[in-house]
């Protein structure tokens, strides 16, 4: 078995019948009273050929169930605010199983059918809330399979999966200057160039070609987008030069200013007041700054 899989036995596997096997059952029993009452042996064999197929078809809805491997894994970070995405992974080590569903917390997935000897992933999005380390819902396999006459399920599976939240990232208009390390000026050092370094406040004679339009599309103001050539020096984000906002609202802001400065190309780091990252540049970098700021235990007073 994979390793962190969790094999679906028969002790967890539960079935009952659905809306339309009770009416079934009733019709089992309606029949039965017409072949006594009118003696009649063509009914008596409906009755119980009916009553056999609807017996197997519960031992068909277990097996259909019966030693699949369940797997989740973690999906990639994201915004607080966004869907994280799980993928839920269904394992089949025997013969051909079909319409099996993956339901967690109310959401029904899509049937897959499953192989034999072959997997099946279903995504599962789930809604990233607050910052941190996001864990997997509990998970339950179900199917209706081979009639619709029975349900069988199984418990609810927590496995050990999750996904990093990042802190999600103030408005442009909210960001307050980043402040370069050695200069006593409000914002970094830059004059005009390619780059892009975000956007400021329209002035009478800025070219229609700059301003952004999306920005003012949304009802958030006439904005000018500044392009900027940064003059070599390192940058740093300070967790101090965002007072005095909440510590929850810092991040936001701290997390923007991390975007933006990769965005720019930037050399920058991150100081927060239990540690700090030392500029530098690139994917890897900004993972590493977004995931402090994500991790980030804020000290008790």
């Amino acid at each position: 078995m994979t390793p962190g899989a969790v094999a679906l036995g028969s002790r967890s596997i539960y079935i009952l019948p659905t809306r339309h096997g009770l009416l079934f059952a009733l019709l089992l029993v309606a029949l039965l009273l017409a072949a006594v009452n009118y003696a009649n042996a063509l009914a008596y064999l409906l009755t119980f050929l009916l009553a056999g197929m609807a017996m197997v078809s519960i031992l068909h809805t277990q097996r259909n169930l019966l030693g699949l491997e369940l797997t989740v894994i973690g999906g990639d970070p994201v915004f607080a605010g966004e869907e994280a995405c799980f993928q839920v992974c269904l394992r089949n080590p025997g013969q051909q199983r079909t319409a099996v569903r993956v339901e967690c917390d109310g959401q029904l997935l899509p049937a897959v059918d499953i192989p034999p000897r072959d997997n099946r992933c279903i995504p599962l999005a789930t809604p990233a809330l607050r910052r941190g380390w996001l864990d997997c819902p509990a998970l339950m396999i179900s199917t209706h399979y081979p009639l619709g006459i029975t349900r069988a399920w199984t418990r609810r599976h927590r496995l050990a999966a999750r996904c990093l939240v990042y802190p999600q990232p103030a408005d442009d208009r909210d960001l307050l200057p980043i402040v370069a390390d050695g200069t006593e000026a409000a914002g970094v050092a830059l004059h005009e160039g390619d780059e892009f370094a975000g956007l400021r406040n329209y002035q009478n004679g800025d070219s229609p070609a700059r301003i952004s339009w999306k920005t003012l599309a949304r009802g958030q103001g006439l904005y000018t987008k500044d392009f900027r050539q940064p003059l070599g020096m390192d940058v740093w984000i300070d967790w101090e030069e965002f007072a005095p906002h909440t510590p929850e609202m810092r991040l936001r802001l701290l997390t923007r200013a991390v975007l933006d400065a990769d965005a720019a190309g930037l050399r920058y780091g991150l100081r927060l007041p239990d540690s700090a990252l030392d500029p530098d540049l690139g994917d890897n970098h900004r993972a590493a700054c977004l995931q402090t700021l994500a991790l980030y235990e804020a000290p008790s007073t």
